[in-house]
């Protein structure tokens, strides 16, 4: 058996009734964020490190502010916040800021003064905090202890929900309400653990897929098939987010808080629709195995230093998801029965995968690769997806399959392309690649 996690968004019926009771948990979920955030920020400044969500789970646990959410809700809101700063630490880009603090200013035309305000944080109940009721689609949120009032009935947030049509809600694991600002309401996101029948792979075919910087993939099939996926909504949003971040002047305002959501948002759609048409077409084709470009040394070269991938190049690379996308297409390969493996990168783009040979000087420019000794001309990320997919580097013969010989180079040359279109995900556009010498 596979174990799947699904999230069903549903719509909360009896939203009057616990409106009120749902705002001062997500304020409270605001207020314990600024309080970790604060305290992690005076630690970094007096010993250089962040602290990991342990360390505040330990530090803060007696809090009051901790006690505003159920215990599981609380530890929810020191992973969220240990895993912005581990973020941002990690981050190269010297644009990028600390975690924010959650609030949001209004103003006041009476006194002519800005008044801040604590905005409707995501709160999360894990299984300690849930008592499901399937048959009448009710589920039971517990209250975090300064919240708590007598009798005992109003010691929880009895929540009726409504999802849509043919969905059934069983082993819910987690529960997330969401404030929904352009609706003005609250709704609910219902995490479920599946289980379902071990899939058998589609086939025993193998596809490659190299990740990169003007192409987020290149795809290559062993049915003698290529697609392109230009990332050029992902950079688009690249230079658009951060420049309307800066133009704020509070790192912490509701605006930035709201572009940052928007921009993560568009990301995770374009991760999302991009791994399910791939694995979709793998299906098609009969793929049982996808070989990915291991990318855990795209920052730096040979020598560890950084890499100069030019002025936009760099600002493209910052960011650049590879590891979220990649664990992605493994969860949704997987529950196809498709196996996802990391393969080494080295050599891929300067080798010929026609005639195998290596050159430096062959690949003559982006988006081209000419090889001297076969005289074949293609795209050249199919290129490096169709030796990712052959596993060039692999260190068993029997692994590594052969070139067979004579190869038609007409599919390496003229690729499918899929553009994105935040509606309707991706999209074929006919297109031939110039690959003339």
């Amino acid at each position: 058996m596979l174990e799947v996690h699904r999230t069903h968004r549903a719509k909360i019926l009896n939203h009057s009734q616990v409106e009120e009771p749902l705002d001062r948990h997500g304020w409270s979920a605001s207020k314990l964020w600024n309080v970790a955030n604060h305290h992690s920020r005076q630690v970094w400044e007096d010993t250089g490190e962040i602290p990991d969500h342990g360390d505040l789970k330990d530090e803060l646990k007696t809090h009051s502010k901790y006690k505003g959410l159920h215990s599981q809700s609380s530890q929810r809101v020191l992973e969220e916040l240990a895993e912005a700063f581990n973020s941002w630490y990690a981050s190269d880009d010297d644009r990028d800021n600390p975690p924010g603090y959650r609030k949001k200013n209004y103003y006041d035309d009476q006194d002519r003064r800005v008044h801040e305000e604590h905005p409707r944080s995501t709160v999360t109940w894990k299984q300690n905090g849930i008592k499901h009721d399937s048959k009448n689609n009710r589920v039971r949120l517990s209250k975090g202890a300064n919240h708590k009032e007598h009798p005992k009935a109003w010691e929880y947030i009895l929540v009726e929900y409504e999802t849509r049509p043919g969905v059934e809600v069983e082993n819910l694991q987690q529960v997330r309400a969401v404030y929904d600002k352009a609706k003005g309401r609250w709704e609910l996101h219902l995490v479920c653990n599946d289980e379902i029948e071990t899939p058998t792979a589609p086939g025993n075919e193998t596809a490659g897929i190299d990740l990169g910087i003007s192409n987020f993939g290149a795809v290559a099939y062993s049915t003698e098939e290529a697609d392109l996926y230009p990332g050029n909504r992902l950079k688009q949003d690249g230079y658009y987010f951060p420049k309307e971040i800066a133009k704020c002047d509070d790192s912490g305002s509701e605006r930035v808080t709201r572009l940052h959501k928007k921009w993560s948002e568009r990301r995770t759609h374009f991760f999302h629709s991009l791994a399910k048409h791939i694995v979709e077409k793998c299906v098609e084709r009969g793929v049982g195995r996808i070989n990915v470009g291991k990318l855990a040394g795209v920052r730096e070269d040979e020598n560890g230093d950084s890499k100069n991938w030019g002025k936009h190049g760099n600002l493209d690379l910052h960011g650049w998801a590879f590891d979220r996308f990649t664990k992605i297409l493994t969860y949704k390969a997987k529950v196809e029965g498709i196996e996802v493996v990391e393969v080494s990168e080295r050599d891929t783009s300067k080798t010929c995968c026609v005639c195998g040979r290596e050159d430096d000087s062959q690949r003559v420019e982006r988006g081209l690769y000419v090889c001297e000794a076969c005289d074949a001309a293609f795209n050249a990320d199919v290129n490096g997806a169709e030796n990712i997919r052959l596993d060039i580097n692999a260190s068993n013969s029997e692994s590594a399959p052969d070139l067979g010989g004579d190869r038609s180079t007409g599919w390496l040359a003229q690729p499918g392309v899929y553009l994105y279109d935040l509606s309707s995900g991706f999209q074929p556009q006919a297109q031939v690649v110039d690959c003339k010498p």
